[in-house]
């Protein structure tokens, strides 16, 4: 066995892996480790963030770390090595060459095992497919030359001489070719018309249209009168900016859209343009809800726990959603079938430095308010900390976005791919309301629901959120509903 060989063999590379669901890229966020360190079978090396959230790669052997290939804050492409590591670095020196280089496969040299043409596998889906789009030939013009070339100068000349009306005799070049050298002129009967109003003869019209045709410019062209005399260009002058104009390029930041906020975008913008959205709103008088908030923070059972209205909402949500099963569900498009789920997986959104994200709790419709608020005060600070899974963003059923922690009243909710509705609950106020006959100040909040039209019409859209409703304004409902 030869040294290179050894080497080679002692060279580990290891790629990025597809760390979700048919994830394609991630940006490097942070190195662990540097060249020469000693790194063992589990040993986190790096932090990368992916299109859902950030997450912390292992390495899966023992060695040294022989080179980076990647810097923080390079995005790579999944399948891509971007570590190499010396897995036997008691054997000598590695000698030079001997590592793998960390390159493309799409941008490989081809050997005698690859495929000739078509597109290249890779760790996930495959590579580029080649071009494959050839250029027609342009068909000749009617009356073109095409065994004698002619001079630009003089063919210009000729075919301005023709559009302003005048004789090519008259130009001071040589005899043209006229554009139609035989039959009909080749024009639609709209610019037929619209010649013979103008008096223009279409045998005097050199067509720009395709195979030969006279459009309507070629009839404006050679209706407008000529210019006597060419003017003389005029010298451009600098105009001064006005007053009090400032350049506002030195006050503007960007920043490349990237990570999560890529993926937040890319998602509303597939989920507003695919599923038709509805959404309801109601106001309801959450007075009740408010209290049984106080009283539970002082039961024994939800010490230590956190409970806020956030908590009783979702409750009320699920407890709706058992009343109404079959609002959970999922369009599949490729199958062309509804897909109803016994199973609710209800997302919180959670806005995070990265932006963004929501992550949901699995099987929220059988959990207990002491398991439901223990879960969602997790997922509520692993969101925040930037260590959300992949795995606990995938798979949600609905979602609750709590905008009333901003003040806002409420708004219009953009749907998470892949479910049937999301819940916006808004600021809880004081505010007058008409209770037992009597206007009185009362805690008062406003929820709006939007759903998939094409999974939930408006009977059932609407019974929903009315369910919602009528739980936080008697939360005794949890009980006799639930």
């Amino acid at each position: 066995m030869t040294a290179s060989t050894t080497g080679a063999q002692r060279i580990r590379e290891f790629k990025m892996p597809d760390v979700g669901e048919g994830l394609t890229e991630a940006e490097i966020l942070k190195w662990y480790v540097q060249p020469g360190d000693t790194v063992t079978d589990g040993q986190v090396i790096c932090e990368v963030e992916t299109a859902k959230a950030a997450v912390e790669l292992p390495i899966p052997y023992d060695g040294v770390v022989h080179a980076l290939h990647f810097d923080e804050g390079v995005t790579v492409d999944v399948g891509t090595s971007i570590i190499a590591v010396d897995t036997d670095p008691g054997a000598g020196p590695v000698p030079d060459g001997s590592a793998a280089p960390a390159v493309d496969t799409a941008a490989a040299p081809a050997d005698e095992d690859a495929e000739p043409q078509g597109r290249q596998a890779v760790l996930v889906g495959y590579g580029a497919a080649p071009a494959s789009t050839k250029r027609r030939a342009r068909k000749p013009q009617p009356g073109a030359s095409t065994g004698v070339p002619v001079q630009p100068e003089r063919a210009n000349a000729a075919l301005q001489a023709e559009v302003n009306g005048r004789s090519a005799a008259a130009a001071p070049v040589a005899p043209v070719a006229p554009a139609v050298t035989s039959g009909r002129p080749l024009a639609k009967p709209p610019v037929r018309k619209l010649a013979k109003d103008l008096g223009i003869d279409l045998a005097t019209i050199a067509p720009t249209g395709p195979d030969g045709i006279i459009t309507r410019e070629d009839v404006h062209a050679a209706a407008a009168p000529a210019p006597s005399v060419a003017a003389a260009p005029e010298p451009e002058v600098a105009v001064p900016a006005a007053a009090g104009v400032v350049d506002t390029a030195a006050r503007e930041r960007r920043v490349p859209v990237k990570g999560v906020r890529k993926a937040t975008a890319q998602a509303m913008v597939n989920s507003a343009f695919t599923a038709p959205h509805v959404t309801e709103f109601i106001t309801v008088d959450v007075t009740r809800t408010m209290k049984l908030v106080q009283e539970l923070k002082q039961d024994p059972d939800m010490a230590g726990l956190r409970v806020n209205p956030l908590l009783l909402v979702a409750k009320a949500f699920l407890v709706a959603i058992k009343r109404h099963p079959e609002a959970n569900a999922a369009w599949d498009e490729a199958n062309q079938e509804i897909v109803y789920k016994d199973y609710v997986n209800l997302g919180i959104a959670a806005a995070t430095p990265r932006g963004l994200i929501v992550p949901n709790i699995k099987d929220a419709g059988v959990k207990t308010l002491p398991q439901l608020a223990a879960e969602l005060g997790e997922l509520v600070a692993t969101a925040r900390e930037g260590k959300t899974s992949p795995a606990a963003m995938s798979g949600g059923t609905v979602t609750i976005t709590n905008v009333g922690v901003f003040g806002v009243d409420t708004g219009t909710p953009i749907l998470n791919p892949g479910e049937s509705a999301i819940l916006a609950f808004g600021a809880v106020k004081l505010q007058p309301w008409v209770h037992k006959g009597k206007v009185k100040p009362r805690q008062v909040t406003t929820l709006a629901l939007s759903f998939d039209h094409r999974l939930i019409d408006g009977e059932l859209g609407s019974k929903l959120l009315a369910d919602v409703a009528a739980i936080l304004e008697y939360p005794k409902r949890l009980i006799t509903w639930g």
